[in-house]
């Protein structure tokens, strides 16, 4: 029989290197003193590692440099997210910067959400959950708000060939069919825009 810190750790390798999570992730499964001690272990053996208090993460590791990369902080902020249960989507300038479509460094990362407004601190970038009514909240997917996020904030004179097809290099093919059905109530032109990302071109 599996124990319960077995059945954690494998849910954690399930979701993939990069998922960042919190205790609540496991609780409709499992009793929370006994998530508490197996994410203990679980951290202390270096399989997965804290990255605030109360949010952990199953990291990256580079070969090349031989050390763990830092933290997918859009990762952490879904985390941050589920944990609290509040609904966030990135703001243009962040989902820009998780696109790799802005040049600037991504010193602080904002989110708007419908809980309060709060930071952190991690990695040295600034997590920022911002205060606000949200729109186009209604995706099922994180990957759609990013998308129709980073499109609002470029607008639709700066589309052409060269952005959709880096766009379409950022999705793999199946998450571009779960954002392509996911999105179809977007407005008009974001909609063709992602049409055109999602969408192989024979």
């Amino acid at each position: 029989m599996q124990t319960i810190e077995n059945k954690i750790v494998s849910r954690i390798y399930g979701r993939g290197r990069g998922w960042a999570f919190s205790a609540n992730d496991f609780s409709a499964d499992f009793g929370r003193s006994t998530i508490d001690w197996a994410l203990y272990n679980l951290t202390a053996s270096g399989t997965i590692r804290r990255v605030y208090r109360g949010i952990y993460d199953y990291p990256k590791y580079s070969e090349l440099l031989q050390q763990q990369l830092s933290p997918d902080l859009d990762h952490v902020a879904q985390a941050f997210a589920r944990k609290f249960n509040w609904r966030i989507q990135p703001s243009g300038d962040t989902a820009l910067n998780l696109l790799g479509l802005s040049t600037q460094l991504p010193g602080r990362l904002v989110y708007l959400s419908d809980g309060p407004n709060r930071q952190y601190v991690i990695s040295n970038v600034t997590l920022e959950f911002k205060k606000s009514v949200l729109k186009d909240v209604g995706f099922k997917y994180p990957e759609s708000a990013l998308l129709v996020q980073a499109l609002k904030a470029l607008g639709k004179e700066r589309v052409n060939e060269t952005l959709i097809l880096k766009l379409r290099k950022q999705f793999d093919e199946a998450a571009r069919k779960r954002v392509l059905k996911d999105t179809v109530k977007a407005t008009g032109w974001v909609y063709d825009t992602i049409k055109q990302v999602c969408v192989e071109l024979d």
